[in-house]
């Protein structure tokens, strides 16, 4: 938890919009309050009208929230780039309650759109990024979809995606190590407002810290390599409880790494019993049609 690692402790992340979307550059600056003043003010998790309102409150009300110490600081660049500060410290268990109420605003925003959100989430190098490249590729021509991408730095990830042309945005991250629903309520604001029905959150490349943050998503995928040991999800579970499905990435490498699909595969049934276990290639293709068809069975249930 980042309690202990501290990346919570200087907040500094930046909202990258797709300069393709067509989106204008925010106005100005904003702050977004704290949850203690922010979230009481707004009446509906589910109205789209409430999630927007909640990110752009007038520059009197957002600097004298600022001056009393709380929230977010938010500035605007060249470009249409929003970095957002947050100032002052909480300790682990504020910020998890804060971040509860503000996932619950997005899973209302998304609900009400008819927006799936799928949060994907792994260690460093497992291969989301090919896999969202791969399914870009077969998927959005039939599927309205859109990419929110997660690192540190650089907008590598956002520029490889954004060939396939959806709306890709990238969020840099600075210190912190997992994406959280402040972030990603910001990036979404810089989407189009209709036309999405399928949005992957590519999550910061991390097993430990990202388990604690909802983001408001539908589902929680994650992607286990070949590369990286049947033994990962029982060493660690918190990651994989909860998951809809874990896709085991990279099987085109599991010979000549040794790596055993049958002791994965019970390493995840002891850890999420409820997942779904996919083993896919996006490199070579193998296993991209039981992917893409879990897709779109999410996207055809009543209740995604």
């Amino acid at each position: 938890m980042c309690d202990h690692c501290g990346c919570e402790k200087n907040e500094h992340f930046q909202v990258h919009p797709d300069p393709g979307a067509g989106h204008p550059p925010q106005e100005s600056h904003a702050h977004a309050h704290d949850a203690h003043d922010s979230h009481d003010s707004h009446d509906s998790h589910d109205s789209h009208d409430s999630h927007d309102s909640h990110h752009a409150h007038d520059a009197h009300e957002a600097h004298d929230a600022h001056e009393a110490g709380g929230g977010w600081h938010a500035h605007t660049a060249a470009g249409g780039s929003v970095s957002w500060h947050r100032h002052g410290g909480q300790g682990a268990q504020p910020v998890l309650d804060a971040n509860q109420r503000e996932a619950e605003r997005n899973r209302g925003y998304f609900r009400a759109r008819g927006i799936l959100a799928l949060n994907l989430v792994s260690s460093p190098g497992a291969g989301k990024t090919t896999l969202l490249q791969a399914t870009l590729e077969r998927l959005h021509a039939r599927v309205g979809c859109a990419v929110v991408v997660g690192d540190l730095e650089t907008q590598a990830d956002a520029e490889a995606l954004r060939p396939s042309g959806v709306p890709v945005v990238q969020i840099t991250t600075g210190t912190v190590c997992h994406l959280d629903a402040r972030m990603v309520a910001a990036a979404v604001d810089t989407l189009p407002k209709d036309g999405v029905q399928l949005l992957f959150i590519e999550n910061v490349g991390n097993l430990v810290c990202p388990a604690s943050f909802d983001l408001g998503e539908a589902h929680r995928i994650v992607l286990l390599a070949a590369t990286e040991g049947e033994n990962k999800p029982l060493k660690y579970p918190p990651i994989f409880h909860g998951a809809r499905a874990v896709l085991i990435s990279k099987t085109d490498l599991a010979a000549p790494a040794g790596f055993d699909l049958a002791r994965a595969r019970q390493a995840i049934a002891q850890v999420a019993p409820a997942a779904e276990i996919l083993e896919l290639s996006a490199r070579t293709g193998e296993g991209l049609d039981a992917w893409l068809a879990f897709l779109e069975r999410l996207l055809a249930s009543a209740d995604p």
